[in-house]
C-alpha cells in the first residue's frame, strides 16, 4: 500500500522482537463499532489513537497496565497528517510512561497508509509486544 511513512512485516518484526523468547504480540484496532453505527461516530486521530490503546479495543484478555510494553507499533489507514499521529504518539508515551520499558528507546512505531479500509474513512492497527501477554498463558 502506498503511504507517507509505510512498513512491512519483516520491518515490524525486526522492531517488535527484542529477544528471540519474546514474540507474543497483542493486537488492537479502533474504530470498533457496529456497521450502522459508524456513521454517528467522529473519527479523528487522537480519538483512534485513545481507542487503540485502550484494553477494551485489544483482541486478547490481557490487560496491558498489568505489565509494561517492550515495543510498539501502529499502522493508521487513511487521509491524515503524518504530523498527528506522531504527536499523538508521543503524547501516549509522555503522559504514560510508567507503561513502557525505558531501557529500549524509541520503542513504538507509527506508519501511515493513505488508503482507508472499505467502509471507513480512517482506522488504526495496534500491535504490541507487552509483558501483560503472560496472563494469557497462566
Amino acid at each position: 500500500f502506498p503511504g507517507q511513512l509505510n512498513s512491512d512485516l519483516r520491518k515490524l518484526a525486526v522492531n517488535l522482537i527484542p529477544f528471540p523468547r519474546l514474540h507474543f504480540f497483542m493486537v488492537g484496532f479502533a474504530p470498533l463499532t457496529s456497521r450502522g453505527s459508524q456513521q454517528y461516530s467522529a473519527l479523528s486521530v487522537p480519538e483512534l489513537t485513545q481507542q487503540m490503546w485502550d484494553s477494551k479495543n485489544m483482541m486478547c484478555a490481557a490487560d496491558p497496565r498489568h505489565g509494561r510494553y517492550l515495543t510498539a507499533s501502529a499502522v493508521f489507514r487513511g487521509k491524515m497528517s503524518t504530523k498527528e499521529v506522531d504527536e499523538q504518539m508521543m503524547n501516549v508515551q509522555n503522559k504514560n510512561s510508567s507503561y513502557f520499558v525505558e531501557w529500549i528507546p524509541n520503542n513504538v512505531k507509527s506508519s501511515v497508509c493513505d488508503i482507508a479500509p472499505t467502509g471507513l474513512k480512517m482506522s488504526s492497527t495496534f500491535i504490541g509486544n507487552s509483558t501483560s501477554i503472560q496472563e494469557m498463558f497462566r
